[in-house]
């Protein structure tokens, strides 16, 4: 054992207690029976969520059937980090502050961000029995319950979802050009949030186009907003090797910053409840 070991326990203990930290937060006042959202009314990000929930399922139960604790351990580190943590919490953020409360947007995030935590306690408890303990108690205090005292929750079948689940590789992989282009405009002091930025994509694939096009891209990215064209990109257009067919010219959001979301939105200062 060597502190560079020692180390990076450390830090990847620390990703995982965030992650849950801030679903406590962000599942404060939550209330099942008002704010569930059926799976039928749920944004296509939020199934994708509870497809890789559903298959995780899986990962685990097997994994600790056969005493496999570093696969489990290894799957869920990388869904806290990967895919909640680097993805999915990024993008709803906004959503969580800005939204109404009754927006279905909002309830579809609050109601998978309480499916996660059901899950992730229930599965990490055997793992970090300590943290899984104070994490659930913070939420559901209690003198006399224990996440020790559960069973793994039951994983509904019809979550998986493997169509939808290719569509959010393909469009995880073009975000990457973006924010990509996006990096080297911070770098370089042109931008400093991302929400400054109205970025143009040139994707020559019409299929590409139209699945983008079936989601809000801009939220994706984190931008104010992004026009979508099948013009040739010009020379100089941001580009990965690994994303061909797709090209970004970045380009600054015109308007005024919202006080509330902080997007540079054309129409911010023309409402009555800003004069």
């Amino acid at each position: 054992i060597s502190e560079e070991i020692l180390q990076t326990s450390v830090d990847a203990y620390r990703k995982m207690r965030n992650t849950l930290r801030y679903l406590l937060g962000a599942l404060h006042g939550y209330d099942e029976t008002v704010e569930h959202l059926p799976l039928e009314r749920m944004p296509s990000l939020e199934r994708w969520v509870l497809h890789r929930l559903q298959e995780l399922d899986g990962v685990v139960k097997a994994g600790y059937a056969a005493y496999d604790f570093k696969k489990v351990y290894s799957a869920l580190f990388n869904f806290c980090v990967v895919d909640l943590s680097a993805f999915y919490l990024d993008v709803r953020k906004d959503s969580l502050y800005c939204d109404r409360p009754d927006a279905d947007r909002r309830r579809a995030c609050r109601t998978v961000m309480h499916e996660v935590f059901m899950r992730l306690t229930a599965w990490l408890a055997p793992i970090m029995p300590f943290t899984m303990e104070e994490v659930w108690l913070s939420r559901f205090p209690s003198e006399d319950d224990s996440v020790h005292l559960r069973t793994f929750p039951k994983t509904p079948q019809d979550w998986h979802n493997g169509a939808l689940a290719e569509n959010w590789r393909t469009l995880r992989r073009l975000r990457r050009v973006v924010t990509g282009a996006l990096e080297v405009e911070r770098r370089e002091k042109r931008i400093g949030s991302s929400l400054e930025a109205a970025p143009v994509v040139h994707v020559a694939d019409a299929d590409l186009r139209a699945l983008l096009e079936e989601v809000r891209f801009a939220d994706l990215c984190i931008t104010s907003g992004i026009v979508l064209t099948d013009a040739p990109a010009p020379e100089g257009a941001f580009t990965l090797d690994d994303v061909p067919g797709v090209a970004v010219v970045p380009a600054m959001a015109e308007g005024g910053k919202c006080a509330r979301c902080w997007k540079v939105l054309p129409d911010v200062g023309t409402h009555a409840h800003e004069a």
